[in-house]
């Protein structure tokens, strides 16, 4: 088991790994802003795949957890998007979820806090659209079993496959990205990971630059048999400070499905995003 010194390093290490990424992209991007087209940028922000660095803080907040409806949980995405040139064709697009989470009463009576599993997901993606117009992505996903608790991860090592396909006209976006990963080491204590994750989505962006959008980030895991399906609604909205491009999201969840162990009801969601245009 970690230590508590052992769970303070980690997350120390994950802290300057995200201020790393940051800072990385602010001295690469951020002199290219003056010239970014606000409206381009908010067409971007709306295809996970665009080349276009980003660092969106993304706070859930759900509730009913247990049987007993009385736990809840506070959970920070930080999820930094990072677009590579691979050459004059291809886009190689590194997108990371690191989650901080709080339980409280999860199980009954037991509060943890601490870093959860990073998922990172490597998408390979053509610079030109299909001559339909569609956008499309695959590559390997990665499950890292870097929890510091065991209330807040699988305790095992994941890859598969990932992919998104979706397409842009008249300020609508609409497609699905897909993922499917499998444990293949880590604690023999603890469940297999054999999951499925399905975001179909739908936004429309304003002349505004406000955007709303719909969307299912729904799971399910085969080894359990359960759905875990909540459907979501937001209003984003994209502006400046300066010079530094920004985008804020409200939003709101419904969980349609989800097992006893988990979230039920009604969720919050709020999301700063800092936008580096390439």
């Amino acid at each position: 088991m970690c230590d508590g010194n052992c769970r303070m390093s980690t997350m120390v290490r994950a802290a300057l790994l995200l201020m790393a990424t940051v800072v990385v992209a602010i001295g690469f991007y951020s002199e290219a802003q003056a010239q970014a087209s606000p409206a381009d940028v908010a067409k971007k922000l709306n295809n996970p795949i665009a080349a276009l660095v980003s660092v969106p803080l993304q706070l859930n907040y759900d509730e009913d957890f247990d049987p007993s409806d009385d736990g809840y949980r506070f959970l920070l995405n930080v999820q930094p998007v990072v677009p590579i040139t691979l050459n004059d064709d291809w886009n190689v697009i590194s997108r990371t979820i690191v989650p901080l989470v709080q339980l409280n009463d999860v199980p009954p009576g037991h509060d943890t806090s601490g870093l959860g599993d990073i998922f990172q997901s490597v998408f390979f993606s053509p610079k030109a659209a299909t001559s339909s117009g569609w956008i499309w992505g695959a590559g390997p996903a990665f499950l890292l079993p870097t929890a510091t608790d065991e209330l807040l991860g699988a305790e095992k090592w994941a890859a598969g496959p990932t992919a998104v396909v979706l397409k842009q006209e008249h300020g609508w976006t609409y497609g699905a990205l897909a993922n499917h990963v499998w444990s293949f080491a880590g604690s023999s204590n603890r469940a297999d990971v054999n999951a499925t994750f399905l975001q179909p989505f739908l936004a429309y962006t304003l002349p505004s630059l406000t955007t709303f959008t719909v969307n299912s980030e729904s799971s399910y895991d085969w080894e359990a048999e359960r759905w875990s399906a909540p459907v979501n609604l937001s209003v984003t909205q994209l502006f400046k400070i300066g010079s530094q491009i920004q985008q804020l999201q409200f939003g709101t969840r419904y969980w349609v499905d989800s097992p006893d162990t988990g979230a039920a009801g009604w969720g919050v969601r709020l999301t700063y995003t800092l936008v580096f245009p390439k």
